[in-house]
């Protein structure tokens, strides 16, 4: 019934009886055949039905718009409103915001019926003005229908707030005490849960009951706010919240997602086995899951279970080569499910699908990492042949891929395949680095050696970074080859041939002269840019190599320089000390060597065996250079020195 106000307004003209017979069906004929097309099952024929029906039902609501809107018409309008909408839904991959504007309108309609008007209110204010004013019972059940709906996009939308405030407006008193929650439980899924859906005479009509609807709204509002609460590390809250979610009304696949967000919130509350619990059921449920099985594998690498951890990345490469791109299965009966409702970045990034090229290159990786030189030569040749396929197919090219540059994983490949005894193949490898940056750098390159944190961005702030970006990759393509050339040098001695070694050492040397590092030199080793900490690392390594073939060849006053000049850039390094003792006791300069020696011995870094800052991590393709470079006489050159010692009967530091 209309509420009085004043005078009452000239009457609307209303729809022919038999235009509204007509309507409800053509509404009902409609929904019919979507129910009929359902039972085909998924597919085109389904996804072209699904647009045809939008279509339908379109068309019907602007011919009952066409009229004023009349209070008897009201209900039918708005069923064919709430199914053009669902819809609207299912045709998209989420919510869109042409449906908020439709939802309006049509409560917009609601106020004209009943002579009043609310253009100027927010939606908020404009449902609660509708439910105050549409008293009339035949009302209630559509209006439940379309404020579902209008629930549903809020959640897409992440208005959470929004959508409790409105069922706080669609219950009545009776739903409020039962929604009433205590400390700890969620508001919204209180209301949802309390939500008493009014009976629907015209349930015939619709596409996808309010009812549906609503378990729909309980599961997406619980995943949801999981995420939200994974997101700001409340993992107690976000267990609760998800494990929740895994009751509710969902697809398999969806379900195969809600497990996958357990398993990791389970990882980062430290609790490994339960997470694999967890993510292992995310496979059963639904075997597209990939995400589940790189997780696990995540998982198995946290516990330190290298044979699983491979195994778990082995089935994903496989499972990936198998169904590169198969859909997942969602259920053909309701439009509106719960993945056109959940998307945050959060998800998408739980959700990362690896590239097959990544999964290889991680299995590759963790080989040579573990010492299973042979099977990371395998998967690093396999890794190149999927390039060779195909850059732009095989290699992903956002940021949050696993794979670093292309040149670093050659660089890799030369490591391994140098431990695996395979030099001439790792020489080839580096020469094909070596060609692809030589015209990416400069012939001198000023860069700053230490870290600088500005306390305020320039105004041309923006153009300086453009220009040390610019720089950067300079330095790292100088550092891709310099780091070939060093692969080169080490392949060549250890196959006898210093002369080749000491050519390819000597040009890595060259290359590195052409950086011009600015700064005063002094300062924590801390504070050094990363990648001149890592040029640094290859200069001495470079130079010990050229050290160690100056000797085999009987240079020794050469090798003294090299080693002289390694301990300048690394004071203190125990393998530059090292090969210094030797080739002064090979200058006959016994006394100084004696001198050397235990000074080295009384380091800290002497006596453990290791050079100061070890711990710090290099990249993995200096592995095979570092373990080169470690000086392989300890033993013999102390016991010389200890019986020079012996003899002499002095000590060497007076």
């Amino acid at each position: 019934m209309k509420r009085q106000r004043g005078a009452a307004p000239e009457p609307e003209p209303e729809p022919e009886p038999g235009c509204l017979r007509a309507w409800a069906n053509e509404s009902q004929a409609l929904a019919g055949r979507w129910r009929a097309a359902q039972c085909s099952g998924p597919g085109r024929a389904l996804s072209l039905e699904v647009r045809e029906q939008r279509h339908g039902f379109g068309e019907l609501l602007l011919r009952m718009r066409g009229l004023p809107a009349a209070l008897p018409a009201l209900p039918l309008e708005l069923t064919v409103l709430y199914n053009y909408l669902v819809f609207t839904m299912g045709a998209s991959d989420s919510a869109i915001e042409g449906e908020a504007e439709e939802i309006r309108q049509g409560l917009l309609r609601v106020l004209e019926a009943l002579g009043t008007c609310g253009q100027d209110l927010s939606t908020e204010e404009l449902w609660q003005k509708v439910l105050q004013e549409a008293t009339a019972g035949e009302l209630q059940a559509p209006l439940h229908q379309l404020g579902a709906l209008q629930a549903a996009w809020w959640l897409a939308a992440g208005r959470l707030g929004s959508t409790a405030g409105l069922f706080r407006l669609l219950s009545n008193t009776e739903d409020l005490g039962r929604a009433h929650c205590s400390e700890g439980e969620n508001e919204l899924l209180s209301l949802l849960k309390a939500w008493k859906v009014p009976a629907d005479a015209s349930s015939l009509s619709l596409v996808q009951t309010a009812k549906e609807l609503k378990e729909v709204l309980c599961t997406s509002a619980a995943f949801l706010q999981g995420l939200q609460e994974l997101e700001a590390g409340n993992f107690p809250t976000a267990l609760s919240l998800l494990q929740e979610a895994t009751r509710g009304f969902c697809s398999r696949r969806v379900l195969a997602q809600i497990y996958t967000c357990l398993g990791c919130c389970a990882q980062r509350m430290g609790k490994p086995q339960t997470a694999l619990q967890h993510l292992k059921w995310a496979f059963q449920v639904d075997f597209q899951c990939f995400p589940a099985l790189s997780h696990t594998a995540a998982v198995f690498h946290e516990l330190g279970d290298t044979e699983a951890e491979l195994q778990a990345l082995t089935l994903l490469y496989e499972a990936l080569g198998e169904n590169p791109a198969a859909p997942a299965s969602c259920s053909p009966h309701f439009l509106i499910q719960t993945e056109r409702l959940v998307h945050t970045p959060l998800l998408a990034s739980l959700l990362c699908h690896r590239h097959p090229s990544e999964v290889k290159y991680l299995l590759a990786q963790r080989c040579l990492q573990e010492g299973r030189v042979a099977d990371a030569v395998e998967h690093y040749l396999d890794f190149m042949a999927l390039l060779q396929q195909g850059l732009q197919q095989q290699v992903p090219l956002d940021g949050g891929s696993a794979l670093p540059r292309i040149p670093e994983v050659f660089l890799e490949a030369a490591s391994a395949l140098e431990q695996a005894g395979r030099h001439h193949d790792a020489i080839t490898v580096c020469e094909e680095v070596i060609n692809r940056t030589t015209n990416l750098i400069p012939r001198m390159l000023r860069v700053e050696e230490r870290l600088e944190q500005p306390e305020c961005p320039s105004p041309g702030a923006g153009l300086t970074g453009g220009l040390l970006s610019q720089k950067k990759e300079s330095l790292c393509c100088l550092t891709w080859r310099a780091a070939g050339y060093l692969h080169q040098g080490c392949s060549w001695a250890t196959l006898g041939e210093s002369k080749e070694a000491i050519t390819q050492f000597s040009r890595c040397l060259g290359d590195l002269l052409r950086v011009q590092l600015c700064g005063s030199g002094i300062g924590p080793t801390e504070t050094l840019l990363p990648e001149v900490e890592v040029l640094q690392k290859i200069r001495l390594l470079a130079l010990i190599g050229r050290g160690a073939q100056f000797l085999e060849l009987g240079k020794h006053k050469e090798a003294l320089l090299d080693f002289q000049h390694g301990l300048q850039i690394s004071p203190g390094d125990p393998d530059a000390a090292s090969y210094l003792v030797q080739a002064l006791w090979k200058l006959n300069r016994k006394q100084e060597a004696a001198a050397h020696w235990q000074k080295l011995s009384q380091s800290p870094a002497g006596k453990n065996g290791q050079q100061e800052g070890q711990g710090r991590r290099f990249p993995l393709y200096l592995v095979s250079c570092l373990k080169q470079a470690t000086f392989p006489h300890s033993e013999s050159l102390a016991r010389s020195i200890q019986d020079y010692l012996g003899t002499t009967n002095q000590d060497p530091l007076c």
